[in-house]
């Protein structure tokens, strides 16, 4: 390390402050570590000082500190020593997307009667690569083709499924059920006797059955780190959007047009309103631009952006800008505790876009 030179952070890594600690985040690799917020405040309030120019405003004591920053940055390939900073420009953290609708949930239970092939269409008019199919009562394999027979022609990049348990759906049919829709991207059999985990072939692909149950919206919502993705997409978008409902639409079990399924205010039916018509009403978008610098708590959180938030579910239901209420992180302390709200085991946490 060269006492005159000039740390600069790789584009793709981007620190996050905390209330006591920070994260930096690599948007390329899909990691991040925890650094103190005497770091961040470095990385950030001295960006392009030289090493000789940080060390002044600390005393000398501190300087080996500083050197083993550095040391770590360096070594764990988050930035890199030079002499010509204005080279290497900041990352554009602009988001935007080409369709209406980027992601949607369809809801289904035993009563439901969806018009699928009016919906994919559609979803497909809007724009929208990410679904996510939800189905809280038992359904025949027959009729889960049936419905994905009907996604083959469309634009839909990603299908995530949350199945009801049943004894048909064995692990074979449903590796075959992927092979045969490639466009299914994840599935969870929620309701299932025992814990197992099945990696599709050599795909990402994974069928996940859990003991947890999920007959109605109220499983999603929870936010942990497993729903965590560090990734440019989320991570820009949540700079000026929120990270779940943003261009999202959701259908419900008795055909609502919704922003989420857990949320009461409706648009009007699937079988007398077209999507499109749905979007354009007053206080449709009123919630897409809510973002966790703007809510309580999620604010000072060095995950804000790389989680997901839920507006159906929040401390005080009368504060459209209180905490999640199925989080149980204290920023405060860095600590995690069961949530307030968590009721049961969560399957989903209702985002397609993790």
């Amino acid at each position: 390390m060269l006492s005159d030179s000039i740390f600069r952070l790789f584009a793709n890594c981007l620190p996050v402050k905390g209330a006591i600690r920070s994260t930096i985040c690599d948007l390329q690799l899909g990691r991040f570590d925890f650094i103190p917020n005497g770091l961040y405040h470095i990385l950030t309030e001295m960006k392009g000082l030289t090493i000789v120019e940080i060390k002044a405003s600390f005393h000398d004591n501190q300087h080996k500190i500083i050197d083993d920053y550095f040391a770590f940055l360096e070594h764990a390939r988050y930035g890199f020593f030079c002499s010509e900073p204005n080279l290497f420009p900041d990352l554009d953290l602009t988001w935007d997307a080409p369709g209406q609708i980027t992601n949607a949930i369809i809801d289904i239970n035993e009563e439901s009667n969806h018009p699928f092939g009016s919906i994919f269409t559609q979803l497909d008019c809007l724009g929208c690569k990410a679904l996510q199919i939800r189905i809280f009562t038992p359904m025949s394999p027959e009729e889960l083709r049936r419905i994905l027979d009907l996604t083959r022609r469309g634009g839909l990049r990603h299908i995530d499924l949350l199945l009801a348990y049943s004894g048909e759906f064995t692990g074979d049919l449903l590796e075959g059920i992927c092979s045969e829709h490639q466009r299914v991207s994840k599935i969870v059999v929620h309701s299932a006797p025992d814990e197992r985990v099945i990696k599709v072939g050599n795909t990402n692909v994974q069928i996940s059955f859990t003991t947890a149950q999920c007959d109605s919206p109220s499983c999603c919502g929870e936010t942990s780190p497993r729903y965590f993705a560090v990734n440019i997409e989320l991570f820009t978008e949540a700079q000026s959007w929120n990270t779940c409902l943003n261009r999202k639409i959701s259908i419900s079990t008795d055909g609502l047009i919704k922003n989420c399924p857990s949320m009461s205010d409706s648009f009007g039916h699937i079988t007398t309103t077209p999507l499109n018509a749905a979007l354009t009403a007053p206080m449709y978008k009123r919630l897409w631009s809510i973002t966790k610098d703007q809510v309580k708590i999620c604010r000072d959180c060095e995950f804000r952006y790389i989680c997901t938030d839920c507006r159906a579910y929040r401390e005080d239901p009368s504060d459209i800008a209180s905490k999640p209420l199925k989080c149980g992180y204290n920023p405060y302390t860095a600590e995690w505790s069961e949530p307030a709200g968590k009721g049961r085991s969560s399957v989903s946490n209702g985002d397609t876009k993790s």
